[in-house]
């Protein structure tokens, strides 16, 4: 089985609230389809959770009554993004699931503490695509934290037969300075041990690239492929689960020997 995880980038418009780029997803969701692979997929926020969550400050914990008609409005929208997504799948074939993330963990100091695989094991089980997105969920600690799609996947990497991971993104990949700049190389492999935190370009609610490498890294140690591949490319997708070479950068837990 395979992790798939649709950026807010790529299936919203991320500069205008509630703005879905409804071409994109449903060709992504069809190249899923395509594939015949067995996948769970976890998407971003994108623009139905990021805005509104920067403004009430949601990703650094309670500060105030202010902000929990944020917290109700990020849920109610990320949801509605979720249907859309649910919707794609229904239209592209398949029999999708949805697995809320503030049903299914609570975090801790704005950790997750547990999400349990089970449930995502047992609808893959019956013939189901079990689908879940970044949220807004309660924390022991800070009352309340944003549970980033980035972080359901890796703790989703235990998994039984999970073969990959794909990062979904509007980029193609790592590279090794900022993607605008002349000469900007991408890189086809990075390591653990890569100095890549200074190449990094953006950061966003949930810590941008700069945390999808971090949890890449997670699930590669536990034995997946991990790709990022640019999802605005036709057909990219579709390749990397079935295994075809495909531009992007792999995140390597180690070198071969």
């Amino acid at each position: 089985m395979h992790l798939v995880k649709l950026g807010g980038s790529v299936i919203t418009d991320k500069s205008k609230k509630r703005t879905i780029r409804e071409n994109i997803l449903k060709r992504l969701v069809d190249e899923i389809a395509r594939s015949e692979k067995k996948v769970v997929l976890i998407h971003g926020a994108g623009s139905f959770g990021h805005i509104l969550a920067k403004e009430g400050g949601l990703a650094n914990g309670f500060q105030g009554e202010w902000q929990l008609e944020y917290f109700s409005k990020v849920q109610r929208d990320v949801r509605e993004l979720n249907l859309h997504v649910l919707d794609a799948l229904l239209d592209a074939g398949l029999r999708p699931v949805s697995l809320p993330p503030s049903m299914l963990t609570i975090y801790s100091n704005g950790v997750m503490e547990e999400m349990s695989k089970e449930l995502f094991e047992l609808y893959l089980e019956i013939g189901m695509t079990p689908v879940s997105f970044g949220d807004v969920v309660l924390d022991k600690e800070r009352v309340f934290a944003i549970c980033s799609g980035d972080h359901i996947m890796s703790a989703l990497s235990s998994m039984k037969g999970l073969e990959s991971a794909i990062f979904v993104t509007d980029v193609d990949g790592v590279y090794d300075r900022p993607p605008g700049d002349e000469g900007a190389k991408l890189l086809s492999e990075i390591f653990p041990d890569s100095d890549i935190a200074s190449k990094m370009l953006n950061r966003d609610v949930t810590g941008g690239i700069k945390e999808k490498i971090r949890r890449g890294f997670m699930i590669a140690e536990k034995g997946a492929k991990v790709m990022i591949v640019n999802g605005l490319v036709p057909g990219r997708l579709e390749k990397a689960l079935k295994g075809e070479e495909v531009p992007g950068t792999e995140l390597r837990w180690k070198k071969d020997d």
